[in-house]
């Protein structure tokens, strides 16, 4: 598996080169990841590379978490492990968009957009009762629990709560292009979270 973490900068739209089709594309910038250190099967039980990306100021940084950077490696506020790693890295090796040449389709990761507490029209898509005068019933979720045994909320029940902020993956995304120059990949379609949140960009898995 080859993975990298960027930044969702927004959507936009190109035109496709050859047929002049019209595509809604929406660019993720990755910067350089750095590998900081790798997961063994005989210490960890498990292979794995360890990548950091977006520089932090050591001021910032406890002590105890610079001790896991190389001389070499500066300090990173996002960490994050890939299993399997296809690619043969070093610890201090930068890790650009070029790693996805030859690659047509990505799966993209990231936080969906929170949408805070919401009622269940919002979150589950609820019908609602009728809208006219003297209803007394609108915008409620109704019924939640049993009148005979057991006499209780099931788990599990749809009800108003918070909304959004879970973690999503998006398949199959369609790479149309990467530009090393500006450290930008287009992908066509959507991706999950606001502007400027992080998203991991890997290769996809079902294709």
């Amino acid at each position: 598996m080859i993975g990298l973490m960027g930044k969702k900068i927004g959507m936009t739209q190109i035109f496709d080169e050859t047929k002049g089709i019209l595509i809604p594309v929406t660019v993720i910038n990755i910067d350089d990841n750095v590998v900081i250190g790798h997961k063994t099967e005989e210490k960890n039980g498990y292979t794995a590379v360890v990548l950091g990306a977006f520089d932090q100021k050591k001021s910032r940084v406890s002590k105890p978490a610079l001790g896991q950077y190389a001389e070499n490696v500066s300090p990173k506020k996002s960490i994050m492990e890939f299993r399997d790693f296809e690619k043969e890295v070093a610890v201090g090796d930068s890790l650009g968009v070029d790693v996805f040449e030859g690659h047509r389709y990505v799966d993209v990761i990231g936080m969906s957009k929170g949408k805070g507490y919401q009622g269940v029209m919002k979150r589950h898509g609820f019908g609602g009762g009728r809208k006219t005068h003297g209803s007394k019933f609108h915008r409620e979720n109704g019924s939640t629990g049993n009148a005979a045994t057991p006499s209780k909320v099931q788990k599990g029940r749809k009800m108003a709560g918070r909304m959004g902020f879970d973690k999503t993956t998006v398949q199959n995304l369609r790479l149309v292009k990467i530009d090393a120059e500006k450290k930008v990949v287009l992908v066509k379609g959507a991706v999950p979270g606001p502007k400027g949140s992080l998203v991991i960009v890997r290769d996809a898995k079902k294709k």
